[in-house]
């Protein structure tokens, strides 16, 4: 049996890894996620990336999520990277060294480790999102904070944290894009720190802690590849 469960709102792609990211109309999605979506990342001297957290894979470098990145001519071969202010840095490593203050980062594409931290593909729906910005009240979340690839718009009187029903399930969207939903992420101090123009707020996830063990949104894998279209319609099967 299948289900309309939302509508494409939003699309979401990182070309570099822990900076803001760009929003799209379309885009491809292949068995890896969005094209280029993480494709690249600021790597340090051990081989680590730049995030919003410590561990094996992964080191914590305050300050990348007030840059932004982006594909300028829509080919995912080289990424732009912005300053704070939007403006495009001509030389990312070398401004990245000055930025972070560190002399071993580069920009380094993906080669043989995964720049995701989990799941190719994280979709969030507006029915979560707005729950968020009810336990918060006074400070501005939107979508951003939480860095889906899809933000799903749900019907009216949709309960939060709707994306757990989805586990197990397969969904396609749009006409050809099929996925399978896996489970949620495990969110981090990434989600209060400032970007842009959100402010840092240690509120946040502490709310999404007490009420929901601290995990927001469905990771997915991809079943078969497609195109995702802002408006497309999310089917359940």
């Amino acid at each position: 049996m299948t289900s309309v469960v939302g509508t494409v709102e939003c699309i979401w792609r990182y070309p570099i890894k822990s900076t803001g990211g760009e929003r799209l109309r379309r885009a491809d999605v292949d068995v890896r996620g969005l094209a280029g979506d993480r494709l690249f990342a600021v790597r340090d001297g051990e081989g680590r990336f730049g995030s919003g957290k410590n561990t094996r894979r992964f080191r914590r470098m305050p300050g990348l999520l007030r840059l932004r990145s982006r594909y300028p001519d829509g080919q995912v071969e080289r990424p732009e990277l912005l300053d704070p202010q939007g403006a495009p840095v001509p030389e990312p490593t070398a401004y990245l060294r000055r930025y972070l203050g560190r002399n071993d980062v580069e920009l380094a594409r993906e080669e043989t480790v995964s720049h995701f931290d989990q799941l190719p593909l994280s979709i969030l729906t507006t029915a979560t999102l707005d729950w968020v910005r009810s336990a918060v009240p006074g400070v501005r979340v939107d979508e951003r904070r939480f860095r889906p690839n899809l933000l799903v718009r749900t019907p009216p009187g949709t309960r939060p944290f709707v994306e757990d029903e989805w586990f197990g399930r397969k969904a396609w969207i749009g006409d050809g894009l099929c996925v399978e939903f896996v489970r949620s992420s495990e969110r981090c101090v990434m989600t209060n720190e400032a970007q842009q123009d959100l402010p840092h707020s240690p509120l946040i996830l502490r709310a999404i802690a007490k009420a929901h063990d601290a995990r927001l949104d469905a990771l997915a894998t991809v079943v078969t590849p497609g195109r995702v279209d802002s408006g497309d319609v999310v089917t359940l099967i």
